[in-house]
């Protein structure tokens, strides 16, 4: 029997209203809000993987600019998500989840061999999140109506890459609390 958790990756104030704003990730705060009600009911752990850079330090800066700095308003998961008391939280300063987090050991003192990714953004930081999830054996799972970026061209080509190399599972929500 699989032991499952629920990671949302940056569901920040940032990227859904703010300096790296993601018009469709709108779309997807339902869907993700019905899940975690859905985990939280089913005891199934919660973990929010959360951009927290550096002021001036971080690498990403070059590439996107300043988001998401630690201690920053823009850092907050968005108000419809909030991470409750029983939730745990893990900053990262990279694209990956796993990358000098310690969410691997926390995933294997809760016992879980199954991700659940949510999430910003499909094609990058669920993507590489995914990758270290497989060289780590765990399974993965992402419901495509839970995640998302900036185009739909690269949300698609995004779930291809990781159900084909990763060998995620693509479901939708609806799929996935059937099971």
């Amino acid at each position: 029997m699989s032991k499952m958790a629920v990671v949302v990756i940056d569901m920040l104030k940032d990227f859904v209203y703010g300096a790296l704003k993601c018009e469709r990730a709108l779309d997807i705060i339902p869907n993700i809000r019905r899940l975690l009600n859905y985990a939280r009911e089913k005891e199934i752990p919660i973990i929010y993987a959360n951009d927290a850079h550096l002021p001036e330090v971080d690498l990403e800066f070059k590439k996107w600019g300043p988001h998401a700095i630690k201690g920053t308003e823009g850092a907050e998961v968005i108000d419809e998500l909030k991470p409750q008391e029983k939730d745990f939280v893990i900053e990262k300063r990279r694209y990956s989840a796993f990358y000098e987090t310690g969410l691997d050991m926390l995933l294997r003192e809760l016992n879980v061999d199954t991700l659940i990714l949510t999430g910003l953004h499909t094609n990058i930081c669920v993507k590489h999140t995914a990758a270290d999830a497989f060289y780590r054996g765990y399974k993965i799972i992402v419901p495509e109506d839970c995640v998302t970026t900036f185009t739909e061209e690269d949300h698609r080509w995004g779930l291809k890459y990781m159900k084909e190399i990763y060998g995620a599972k693509i479901v939708t929500l609806e799929e996935l609390i059937k099971e």
